[in-house]
């Protein structure tokens, strides 16, 4: 608690001086920077666009991995606000009640490029081009990392990473001619904090928070929003996912106490409903969908808060002795 209370009160002493020292640079940056760089009938239809994204209707929305999880609970959400909804996954049988609702369903893998090219051939024939990009497809690996092969970490990365950036890349030049879009990337709060025997997992999400912050620099003159999701502990199939092939890696390593003591505390959490719904996650997208000036990250979900605050407030010692509790 002292700690804390340090912390904070040294917090309040820098921001005074900041607002003190600063005042005229702060005023500089925030009004006569934007009104120097854009004309005023480009700054008044830059406020008319931002304005026009609060609603979803007509807009033409791009959602991978949706067929299941979040992905399929994001284009249920959205299609019935009135978007158009183009929901790809590798697996298109999965999503024949999202078709039945409205939405385009299109079968892409997103570690493959020509997938991804096609996919958004097809949408830029049929309509303006995206107007927002909800990169949602991703999956947990778990295992030692010692005994985790290079080829298994790579496609942590390919899945979550650069299959999401890729797709960006292509969607982007449609986004920029109409000085407009959003760019929402699901990633965790594992993109924040880490747990044992998920170093690759974490360093994927790390990666896509570090890649979205600099998205996010780079087209904001282009009036495009990149917004991050950071989920906590869902019920979704990702602990399915992710434990089976966890065993399979570490279970009969040297880390196999481990692996087991984590298989047993993930399975006690879903057995026990200490998870939260994933509409958690899908009032966070539509907030993120609906502001006109969206948050830079939105965080909710069980653990998700708690944890990332010990991690960022007390320290990683503290942080460390937390998560391996569940180590017995």
């Amino acid at each position: 608690m002292y700690l804390l209370l340090f912390r904070g009160n040294n917090i309040l002493k820098i921001w005074r001086t900041l607002i003190k020292h600063c005042r005229h640079s702060i005023w500089i940056n925030i009004v006569q920077i934007p009104m120097m760089s854009l004309s005023k009938s480009k700054f008044l239809k830059t406020l008319v666009e931002r304005q026009n994204m609060n609603t979803v209707k007509e807009k033409i929305v791009l959602i991978t991995g949706a067929s299941s999880g979040m992905g399929k609970a994001f284009t249920k959400a959205l299609l019935k606000e009135g978007a158009t909804v183009y929901a790809v996954a590798r697996r298109v049988d999965a999503m024949q009640e999202l078709k039945t609702l409205g939405a385009h369903t299109l079968k892409m893998d997103i570690t493959n490029q020509d997938d991804i090219d096609q996919v958004v051939k097809t949408i830029e024939k049929e309509t303006h081009g995206v107007d927002i990009l909800v990169n949602c497809a991703g999956f947990g690996m778990y295992g030692a990392m010692e005994d985790t092969s290079l080829a298994d970490a790579r496609y942590q990365f390919e899945v979550n990473l650069f299959g999401m950036a890729y797709l960006t890349q292509k969607v982007l030049p449609s986004m920029r001619k109409k000085m407009q879009g959003r760019i929402i990337n699901i990633s965790s709060m594992g993109g924040k904090i880490y747990t044992p025997l998920g170093s690759w997992y974490h360093a994927s999400k790390h990666a896509v928070e570090g890649w979205s912050d600099c998205l996010r620099l780079e087209l904001k003159s282009f009036n495009i929003d990149v917004v991050v999701i950071e989920p906590g502990a869902i019920a979704t199939e990702f602990a399915d996912v992710m434990v089976q092939p966890m065993l399979e890696r570490s279970g009969q390593s040297a880390y196999s106490h481990m692996a087991t003591a984590v298989a047993n505390a993930t399975h006690t959490s879903v057995e026990k409903g200490a998870l939260s719904d994933v509409q958690v996650v899908v009032d966070m997208l539509m907030k993120a969908v609906h502001a006109s000036s969206p948050k830079t990250r939105y965080v909710g979900g069980k653990y998700a808060k708690l944890m990332i605050f010990v991690r960022k407030w007390f320290g990683d010692r503290v942080f460390d002795r937390m998560v391996m509790s569940v180590i017995k």
